[in-house]
């Protein structure tokens, strides 16, 4: 009945792990290993939390309600919500409720005009409720739709409000030292926002314009913010390096779902820079607007974030650049699944048909064709690493061509709507419990200490030419 399925491990236990925050005290025995949580969100988020708090996470307790949050030194707001157990990973009535009134307790707490966004900034928290007879925004369940706690009963922002005002102010009035730190880090997005002001106001005028007519980026119909077209999951965005690998993705793309954005070459090193940077660099200042996330991931319009550059030295930094712009500045964007890297061919390996011994491999060939395309007279293999080219001239000898990319530029634009269609080869950037974002980042993108240059003379590898050296050993053999 189920055929060509399986089950991805890591995502079977993210959810064993959720069920067991949920859960406190509970036990879970998977492959062997034991899953438990004794402090339920708290444990969530220390799991999940890629930068240090700065201060003790906050843990509260109630009837049908829990919450956790606390305070990182990174930019944006990260949120886990649960409803009745289930992950609302698009949030809803409650967790609106939640960044409502957190930011209108803290603010009325220390009696000043702070903004909410300052408030917000920075702040990682997760809530878990239960609510009467739930109602959700679609099938898949991750969005609550409910405004009540329970049929014609109290609504879900006051429920959620009250709690949240009651308990957290208390909580602020014993524990002093974590109110400092708490106005320690307001203040200090405040004085941030306010050094951007004039920057950001000029950015965004000229963002605008690049909107009506942006060269850098070519546009798709469908976008991941159109709720209700059912495509949506498929938008997909290309960032490449130069025009040339633009030109190819440009010319063989799904104009319905697939974007592209094109860079000037290496973007800029954005590590320990502030957020007045993404405003100032055109290049940075346009993939923001490009992407609508100034003001979160709500407003995001594209599934996919696709960095596609060449798999060279030049286009490993390219990507390693551009990553570290979004773990700056923009890490719930990795943190939610929607960075990619593209995976393009080293290689092609063909042969015709003729000269091809594997009636086998000619008949696959042939099952692939599309209804009404027509035979080649060429059998070929695109290989992405060494081994598949090694087992693609097996497959198609004697004596196949090899071709040996150099760059997304030389693939023509028919072979590369190839790897970007439904068996395109994507890796997706993540984040595990164990990364700490500043240091990886300031041990890859920071000054050039001498851990990193250790770290590279004791992994250089030499290539030693071989055959020259048996071609003047065999005559000294000999004499």
């Amino acid at each position: 009945m189920f055929l060509n399925y399986k089950f991805k491990p890591d995502f079977v236990e993210t959810m064993l792990r959720n069920y067991t925050y949920l859960n406190s005290g509970l036990t879970i025995l998977y492959n062997g290993r034991r899953i438990i949580s004794r402090n339920g969100l708290e444990d969530l988020l220390n799991d999940n939390m890629t930068n240090d708090g700065l201060y003790p996470i906050i843990h509260m307790k109630g009837e049908d309600i829990e919450i956790a949050f606390t305070h990182a030194n990174q930019y944006g707001e990260e949120y886990h919500s649960f409803v009745n157990g289930q992950h609302t990973t698009q949030g809803g009535t409650h967790q609106s409720a939640f960044k409502e009134h957190i930011a209108k307790t803290i603010k009325e707490f220390f009696g000043k005009n702070y903004e909410y966004s300052d408030i917000r900034n920075g702040i990682v928290a997760a809530i878990a409720i239960n609510v009467e007879e739930p109602m959700f925004e679609s099938q898949t369940k991750i969005k609550l739709g409910s405004l009540t706690m329970s049929p014609g009963g109290e609504s879900v922002n006051k429920y959620v409000g009250d709690f949240i005002k009651k308990e957290v102010d208390n909580y602020l009035h014993i524990h002093t030292d974590v109110a400092d730190e708490i106005r320690k880090k307001i203040e200090e997005s405040e004085r941030e926002r306010k050094a951007m002001a004039g920057v950001t106001k000029i950015a965004r005028e000229r963002a605008k314009k690049a909107n009506l007519h942006n060269r850098k980026l070519r546009d798709c119909r469908i976008h991941y913010s159109d709720v209700k077209d059912d495509r949506k999951e498929e938008s997909s965005i290309f960032i490449t390096e130069g025009d040339s690998a633009s030109g190819s993705i440009t010319k063989s793309r799904d104009v319905n779902t697939q974007a592209v954005f094109s860079l000037r070459g290496k973007p800029l090193n954005s590590f320990g820079l502030t957020k007045k940077v993404v405003y100032e660099n055109e290049e940075f200042n346009l993939l923001q607007a490009a992407l609508d996330i100034e003001e979160g991931l709500d407003t995001l319009r594209y599934n996919k974030v696709i960095v596609a550059t060449d798999a060279d030295v030049d286009g490993m930094h390219i990507r390693l650049l551009i990553i570290t712009f979004f773990l700056q500045f923009f890490p719930e964007l990795i943190k939610k699944g929607h960075v990619y890297v593209l995976q393009t061919p080293l290689f092609r390996v063909r042969n015709r048909r003729t000269k091809i011994k594997s009636k086998k491999v000619i008949a696959e060939a042939d099952a692939k064709l599309k209804e009404g395309e027509r035979k080649s007279d060429f059998i070929t293999r695109y290989c992405y690493n060494e081994e598949e080219r090694v087992a693609a001239i097996n497959e198609l000898g004697p004596e196949p061509e090899i071709t040996r990319f150099k760059g997304l530029g030389e693939i023509s634009p028919d072979e590369f709507a190839h790897f970007i269609g439904p068996d395109m080869r994507l890796e997706q950037v993540t984040l595990h419990k164990n990364d700490q974002v500043q240091k990886l980042l300031e041990y890859y993108m920071g000054k050039n200490t001498m851990e990193r240059q250790n770290f590279i003379i004791e992994n250089l590898v030499v290539e030693e030419d071989l055959a020259d050296e048996k071609e003047e050993e065999e005559p000294a053999a000999t004499a």
